[in-house]
């Protein structure tokens, strides 16, 4: 028996500091305070303040009722532009990856542009005179009403970004992959659809959740082009009461409780999509 043996701890039996029962050792020993979401609080504390002030408040309850007829606009706009802005962001990301030279640069050229030009010059340029003039050339005959001129413009500018998101995605799968369904005798397309893309969506969707949140507060931009959505009928009501803070208050308000529910949902809808990843963040 080696003499040192009982004064030496056995270092099998110590923790690790990267197995998980390590770090439950460490969480047990911290204080209620440290690990309680203190953020969640005071969020959740803003929300009920402002939530008070529209029930109680005649001047907030007056500013409620002329700004939340918006909702339905911004919802309807936001859902639109993002599957529009999906749909263009995989073309335009695949097509950065493509082998063919003239889709290549006509994608490359397309998100090098739309990032190029502030988002307020492109929500004029486009919903004011490219729309139009696309329209013109095809010959229809009734102007494009203001709604889908305004989600065509978010859409065109979030599609840029978005395919910057799936081609980050698309890199981030293996190789090896790829090489394991040409192996099995599938063709490059069969491969992209059924191998790459399933795997990439794990990384896609969180980036992919962000961008539909700030398409929603970005549907605030769209006030410019004069489509009733929630921060034009807050600054209607600002003009037509004088009441500024109750306007812009209630606005905030409403903005703040979309966000907060969309994020929720996101939250949930990756937890489903990557049940193995729960409780990582």
């Amino acid at each position: 028996m080696d003499p040192f043996s009982a004064a030496s701890p056995d270092v099998s039996d110590q923790p690790r500091p990267d197995f998980p029962e390590a770090k439950q050792r460490r969480t047990d020993t911290d204080r209620w305070w440290e690990s309680f979401p203190w953020w969640m609080f005071l969020v959740g504390s803003l929300v009920v303040v402002l939530l008070a002030l529209v029930v109680f408040n005649e001047d907030y309850r007056a500013a409620w009722s002329a700004i939340f007829p918006g909702i339905y606009f911004t919802i309807s706009a936001t859902f639109s532009a993002f599957a529009i802005a999906t749909v263009l962001g995989l073309l335009a990301g695949m097509g950065q990856l493509s082998q063919n030279v003239v889709f290549k640069n006509l994608a490359r050229a397309y998100i090098e542009i739309i990032r190029g030009i502030p988002m307020i010059v492109l929500i004029f340029v486009v919903a004011l005179v490219v729309v139009p003039d696309i329209s013109k050339a095809l010959g229809v005959p009734n102007s494009v009403p203001t709604f889908w001129r305004a989600v065509i413009a978010l859409a065109l500018i979030y599609g840029a970004y978005i395919a910057e998101i799936f081609r980050g995605g698309i890199q981030s799968v293996p190789i090896g992959q790829v090489e394991a369904g040409r192996s099995l005798g599938l063709s490059k397309r069969s491969t992209t659809w059924s191998i790459v893309l399933p795997q990439a969506m794990r990384s896609i969707l969180p980036p992919l959740g962000n961008d539909f949140i700030a398409i929603l507060k970005d549907t605030s931009l769209l006030s410019v082009l004069g489509v009733l959505e929630l921060t034009r009928n807050a600054r209607q009501f600002n003009a037509s009461t004088f009441k500024i803070k109750a306007g812009f208050y209630t606005m905030c308000f409403v903005y703040l409780v979309l966000v907060l529910a969309l994020s929720a949902f996101m939250r949930w809808f990756e937890a489903k999509m990557s049940p193995e990843r729960e409780g990582e963040r």
